[in-house]
């Protein structure tokens, strides 16, 4: 078609000789490259409709899985054809194939956003902030000079430098170390984290801290490590690296990832300098240096003086680096950009200087004058754009308004600059203005508007917005993250974050008119910090979803194959998190949110209308599958899981998946089936696009890569993680079961039934062919399934064994093998089949179990092939011969005893399937002797370096211990190997075990004697017999005992007197409580006390699923036996073995008073409740963890105090507070218990019971502090309880000395402390009566002295005395009265 010719309101730039320009069109070729290829293409497409239908293949010779790797193909061409970022932000001109003339509809300006509230579509969400720790700023109080703050982003690190100190810590950590840098000696200035140079330092130093001072730039090691968290550890190592940069004032520093190579600037000057550095000093060159590139580049540019007028110094505030172009960006203080070509010989060539005039007069020739582009404002940051991204576009500079000018740089002839070739000039290609906010000035209607038209129905630019108005700095990160940091108010020292993103979906949905651009829409969000940003980076590296322009963004390809990008941005308050928001993010939200099943409708058509059906669909299936992420309440990233959004989803998907369609008019031969006329559904589509994001990262990829180690090994690994092939594998699995589930409701998979649902015979046609599409897939999703399982199978072999073993052929077919040819071609299975093949007979020779490894693969792939030998067939048909003589002939022994010497010749290569063969056909004709012998045999060649006795000897049955691995330099397949052997042997044995069964089954049929004389069935039985007794293979008896246990036949191993059992029931014991119960139960019945009660006291402190009852009883039964003298013990052991236990046991009981409490507790919900069981009813718990997280939570203050016991805790302060709760807490249970016992006597009974298990205990039971703490309960909350002496009387029956208690109660009396003044001394004077005369009475019981002596009974007379005249009750003053009498007369 043709457009309109418009006139533009500028000129274009390249249009006339005095545009200062490049031309776009100097190229001799008037139309791009492929333009007439194109146009030939478009027009045979539309000529296609008249060819006849007898030209098209014949689909009905297409395999359905070959029709679904076709649509899976198509996706992933579709998707691969993403516009590149030049496409929507160019310049350029299009032909018009109308007229054959250049039509300009490229305006070059826009401001396309979608800024939205609502945060189900919210293009970012932030994760969390994290805090900084509180010893940076316990630094930062000390601060004389100079603080700066910045991010490792990629490191999960923040730094602040302070003064001359630079300190480090992870930012994930909740409560981090700090890494600290403090060896410079002058305030620092700027620090950077830059690549090294290869080859320079040890592998370990994986990046160089750049430290800039006053004084000199710094270099310093970092080498990273993942920390326990999941995070990094970094480490800082000094290199004795430096170079004097004094008066430069460096603030600017960039360094290149490809080469090393460091740049930096300073305060001082534009100039570029360059840190040279290596790792020895040579004749002629330092180990580190500086260079000045810039003094001969440029000088001559920009003269040093400037006559007549005070020149403002230019600097450098920004350096950026595209490694990819070899380009070196700088910005200065005036706006001005400054390209520089890094060439490999170390060279750096200024080739491009931009002054903010060039740039504004490039800008004009866009669009009409405007503020927000003029000669007032300045260029606040720029970021690179690098050649993967883009072709043309190299860099985007932010302006102080917020426009974004997107920049390209050209060589020699208007060919784009690449790594060897020097850009020569540069120019705007495309300016993106702020979005309309309540900024913005309101529009004028006269003819100077500033809102541009372009040359199409969009709506206008909006060019006079002031919504990002004052941007003070920005940063663009790859596809397209924008991100803005507004200072609205200066003074309130906080930005404004503006950030926006591409809309990946509707960029990815083209226009139908193919000659129409693609927009440039964006969708963004406001965030308020609440504080100023310091840094931003890149939590992870930067986003590619292909590794060439087109296809570069595409952010729907890749998120379900790649995790989002997460942008760190540094404040003075925290570090915030954002996290990038795939499709599926926001649809799953928006389904959340949208009002449920009422508000469904509205939120679909809105995405249709938005992103098209088909992305619908396929989004919709990602949801109900359970790819959609959110954020957690606890700042966690999960999988939603929300029933009801799932459900939404499936409706969705199954509800607006529309129809196929039947085009009945192309059918011009009836020899075409009319079902290959049906286009299928949008749902065919959706499925096939979410399979073929799914499959993207494996689809084309080598199942196989061979490597060649370093020392000559050769070595096959996987071109594919092996944990990503098994979350695919997770993926597509989930998927076929929501297929499988929801079959019955999807058109198409619902089966013959659903053909009664149709009214037309087009209906019908269209119904099959939509079936035979979604069945296709779903074969397909099968295959790949299995086709995935069978590479983790092939991995999990001995790969290289396997490869090496196939012919020269199939192996160079192998190698060329990808994962599409694997799943969905013929000659994809029969490599299968071929490397199936391979596996099972490399397992045949090493003695595996075949059996276990072809229903492995029978299981997960659906094949399994064995080799034929012709000996064992020979053999094999011996035995059939012999069974049809008959088991009692002669003829049947000898063909036996022939098919066993073949057999015995082939052992090593029989398969266990054919070894469970010939052992059932010579049980049926009791030639059990042979049975043993082929099994003993079998065993033996499958281990012939007996690896598996060594491997039982070290004492590891069951696999590698770790704690044995760390020191040692053999490798765990080393290991692994004897463990395989140990296990081919076993299954032999096992056949044995079967052996002696029908033995044992023959014995009850029929006698070994008759008459006396020895029958034939006892003869073969003794001849069995003899075989087991006389075999010296120690890994057969070892086994032997093992079968015994598993069948109940412990006794019979006790009865054993052999050195082996002890040592065979200590190997199993590690890890077999029942091998440990026989273990301490041999002990004990050998009189071995000593060893039985360390084994018990293993099993209580053991990993085993034990309860705690359990371990109790280990525990009390380990005491026992400790307790138990015997000659030859040695005491010293005993005694530690005793304590050990008697500690642990004090702990168990601790726990199981504390089980059984929190089983009746009521406050504890029932979802928790058997968690909480499961979590104490096992391991004994540390005393620390019952304390912290049970005890003191659940207030059960008994037990703390029990605990403090235990774990020896004196502080007086925490026993005293621990008691007041105490008292607190049964006094407020007993007040919430109706119709219970009285507060008091719940209180005393709390503090009678835990006394009498503490044992009065003068730290824990604190009587100087109890009992004026109960007097004070007493007295506050029970002052009318009965008896008055309750209190007394806790003490009494817990018999605490009376004078003990007299002591306390007088110094309560002497202290006059609160309540006990005044009037209340009283209560004080009764206790002491009443305790003066029961110590009195107890005294002078058996003729003892009043009191203990004369000097104690002065003492309490005389405080008889003192207590009289406080108003004691009428019965104590009339007690104490007759008792002090009597203490006077005793006296004299």
């Amino acid at each position: 078609m043709s457009y309109p010719p418009q006139t533009p309101q500028k000129a274009l730039p390249g249009a006339y000789i005095q545009t200062p320009a490049v031309s776009e069109f100097r190229s001799s070729r008037l139309f791009p490259p492929n333009f007439l290829q194109h146009q030939s293409q478009a027009l045979n497409q539309r000529g296609q409709v008249a060819q006849t239908a007898s030209q098209r293949p014949d689909a009905d010779d297409i395999q359905p899985i070959a029709r679904a790797a076709k649509a899976v193909n198509e996706a992933l061409l579709g998707e691969s054809r993403y516009p590149e970022l030049d496409n929507y932000i160019g310049r350029e001109s299009r032909p018009n194939f109308a007229r054959v003339q250049l039509t300009v509809i490229l305006e070059g300006i826009s401001s396309e956003y979608e800024v939205t509230n609502q945060s189900a579509w919210a293009p970012f969400q932030k994760i969390k902030m994290h805090t900084i720790p509180d010893r940076v700023f316990e630094q930062y109080n000390r601060a004389q000079v100079s603080t700066i703050m910045g991010l490792f982003a990629d490191f999960n690190h923040a730094w602040v430098a302070i003064d001359n100190a630079l300190y480090l810590w992870d930012y994930t950590h909740p409560s981090p170390d700090l890494a600290s840098f403090e060896d410079a000696s002058h305030t620092i200035t700027a620090v950077r984290l830059v690549v090294p140079r290869p080859g320079v330092f040890v592998p370990s130093i994986i990046r160089l801290l750049v430290v800039a001072t006053t004084s000199d730039v710094i270099l310093v090691g970092l080498s990273a490590q993942t920390a326990p968290h999941g995070g990094k550890a970094v480490a800082l190592y000094s290199l004795k690296m430096s170079t004097p940069v004094k008066g430069l004032d460096v603030d600017v520093i960039e360094g290149s990832d490809s080469t090393g190579r460091i740049f930096f600037s300073g305060r001082g000057s534009d100039d570029v300098y360059e840190i040279t550095y290596q790792q020895e000093e040579k004749w002629f060159a330092n180990r580190c240096a500086r260079i000045n590139h810039t003094r001969k580049g440029y000088s001559t540019f920009t003269p040093s003086l400037l006559f007549g007028q005070k020149a403002q110094q230019e600097i450098v505030i920004q350096m950026v680096m595209d490694d990819s172009r070899k380009l070196l960006y700088t910005l200065s203080s005036k706006s001005t950009i400054r390209t520089f070509f890094v060439r490999p010989n170390g060279a750096l060539d200024l080739v491009i200087t931009r002054p903010l005039g060039q740039t504004l007069s490039n800008v004009g020739h866009m669009t009409s004058q405007t503020d927000l582009i003029s000669p007032s404002m300045s260029i606040v940051s720029i970021s690179a754009i690098t050649a993967p991204e883009a072709l043309k576009t190299h860099l985007v500079a932010t302006t102080s308004t917020g426009c974004r000018l997107f920049m390209s740089a050209t060589s020699s002839y208007g060919s784009y600059s690449s790594s060897s070739n020097a850009p020569t000039s540069m120019q705007v290609q495309h300016v993106k203005f702020p979005p309309a906010g309540s900024s913005s000035p309101p529009q004028n209607q006269s003819s100077r508007s500033t809102q541009m038209t372009p040359y199409s129905n969009a709506p206008p630019i909006n060019t006079s917005s002031r919504a990002l108005f004052p941007t003070r700095t920005a940063v663009r990160y790859a596809p397209g993250y924008f991100l803005t940091f507004v200072a609205r108010d200066p003074q309130a020292g906080s930005d404004l974050l503006f950030i926006s993103g591409p809309d990946t979906g509707r960029i990815a949905q083209r226009p139908q008119d193919q000659q129409q651009p693609t927009k440039y829409p964006e969708l963004a969000l406001w965030l308020n910090l609440g504080s100023r940003a310091e840094d931003i980076g890149l939590a992870m590296g930067e986003f590619s979803a292909s590794s060439n322009p087109v296809g570069f963004g595409n952010e729907l390809a890749v998120q379900f194959d790649k995790p989002s990008s997460e942008i760190a941005i540094l404040t003075n308050t925290g570090v915030h998190m954002l996290r990038r928001r795939r499709l599926v993010d926001n649809f799953a939200a928006a389904l959340r949110l949208g009002g449920g099943t009422d508000g469904l409708d509205g939120e679909v058509k809105r995405f249709i209308r938005q992103y098209g059906r088909d992305e619908m669909i396929s989004t919709a299936l990602a949801v109900a599958c359970g790819q959609a992420l959110d954020v957690t309440s606890d700042s966690r990233l999960a999988r939603i899981s929300d029933p009801e959004v799932l459900e939404l989803a499936k409706k969705s998907f199954i509800e607006y998946g529309g129809k196929p369609v039947y085009n009945e008019s192309e059918m011009l031969d009836r020899s075409v089936p009319a079902v290959d006329l049906v286009r299928p559904s949008p749902r065919h589509e959706g499925l096939a696009r979410y399979i073929s994001r799914l499959l993207r990262s494996v689809w084309k990829a080598p199942v196989i890569q061979e490597r060649i180690t370093p020392t000559g090994g050769f070595l096959i690994v996987s071109s594919v993680n092996l944990n990503k092939l098994q979350e695919i594998s997770q993926d597509l699995t989930k998927l076929k079961e929501f297929l499988h589930t929801n079959k019955s409701f999807i058109e198409g998979l619902a089966g013959p039934e659903a053909l009664g649902n149709v009214n037309t015979k087009q209906e019908e046609i269209s119904l099959q062919g939509e079936h035979r599409a979604l069945h296709s897939m779903v074969i397909l999703i099968d295959s790949v399934i299995e086709g995935l399982a069978f590479v983790l199978v092939l991995y999990d072999e001995k790969i290289e064994e396997t490869i090496l073993s196939l012919a020269n052929e199939t192996r160079q077919q192998v190698r060329n093998l990808t994962y599409e040819g694997l799943c969905t071609t013929d000659l994809g299975r029969a490599l299968a089949k071929d490397l199936v093949k391979a596996i099972v007979n490399r397992n045949i020779l090493s003695g595996s179990n075949v059996e276990t490894v072809a229903e492995a693969l029978r299981r997960r792939c659906g094949s399994f092939c064995s080799a034929d030998d012709v000996v064992i067939f020979k053999a094999q048909e011996y035995v059939r011969r012999g069974a049809e003589a008959g088991a009692d002939s002669d003829i049947c022994r000898d063909y036996l005893n022939e098919s066993l010497r073949l057999f015995k010749q082939v052992a090593g290569s029989l398969s266990m399937e054919q070894l469970n063969w010939v052992v059932g056909q010579y049980l049926s004709l009791q030639f059990y002797a042979g049975s043993i012998q082929l099994c003993l045999d079998k065993a033996r060649e499958s281990d012939r370096g007996n690896r598996a006795l060594t491997w039982i000897q070290e004492g590891r049955p069951q696999g590698v211990s770790p704690s044995r691995l760390k020191c040692v330099t053999f490798t765990k397949s080393v290991q692994d190997k004897r463990m395989e052997a140990f296990e081919g042997r076993k299954r032999c044995y096992d056949l044995i075990h079967e052996v002696i069964l029908s033995v044992e089954r023959s014995r009850m049929e029929s006698p070994d004697v008759v008459d006396g004389h020895l029958t034939l069935s006892g003869k073969r039985r003794d001849e069995a017999a003899n075989e087991i007794d006389t075999s010296d293979d120690e890994v057969f008896q070892t086994d032997l005992y093992d079968w015994y246990l598993q069948n109940d036949r412990s006794e019979q191993l006790l009865e054993v007197e052999s050195s082996y059992v002890i040592t065979y029931l200590q190997r199993r014991s590690s890890d077999d409580i029942a091998h440990a119960n026989l273990l301490w139960r041999y002990y004990v019945q050998n009189e071995r006390y000593q060893d039985a009660a360390t084994v018990q006291l293993a099993l209580a402190k053991s990993t085993f699923m034990l309860s705690l009852d359990q371990r109790i009883e280990y525990l009390g039964n380990a005491r026992t036996n400790a307790s138990t003298t015997r000659p030859g013990i040695v005491r010293s052991t005993r005694t530690e073995v005793l304590r050990e236990v008697s500690d642990l046991l004090e702990v168990a009981n601790i726990q199981s008073d504390l089980l059984q409490r929190l089983k009746g507790d009521s406050r504890i919900s029932p979802d928790r409740r058997p968690k909480v069981i499961e979590e104490l009813d096992g391991s004994i718990l540390a005393l620390s963890v019952l304390f912290n997280k049970y005890c003191e939570p659940a207030f059960y203050f008994d037990l703390c105090i029990l605990i403090y016991e235990a774990a020896d805790h004196r502080v007086a302060g925490d026993i005293k507070a621990t008691w007041q709760n105490l008292l607190e807490r049964a006094h407020v249970e007993a007040e919430e218990t109706p119709q219970g016992a009285e507060p008091y006597e719940m209180v005393a009974e709390s503090v009678r019971s835990l006394g009498s298990k503490l044992g009065l205990s003068e730290i824990m039971f604190p009587v100087t502090e109890l009992l004026p703490m109960l007097k004070r309960y007493a007295y506050n909350f029970q002052p009318n309880s009965r008896p008055e002496t309750w209190v007394l009387d806790i003490f009494i029956d817990l018999q605490v000395p009376l004078e003990t208690i007299y002591t306390v109660l007088e110094s309560m009396f002497y202290n006059d402390e609160p309540p006990f003044q005044g009037r209340n001394r009283r209560l004080i004077g009764n206790d002491i009566v009443y305790i003066a005369r029961l110590w009195f009475q107890d005294s002078i019981r058996g003729s003892g002295s009043p009191f203990g002596g004369e000097d104690n009974a002065i003492a309490v007379s005389q405080m008889l005395q003192m207590v009289m005249p406080s108003g004691l009750d009428e019965r104590r003053f009339e007690e104490c009265q007759n008792l002090r009498m009597r203490i006077e007369n005793m006296l004299r």
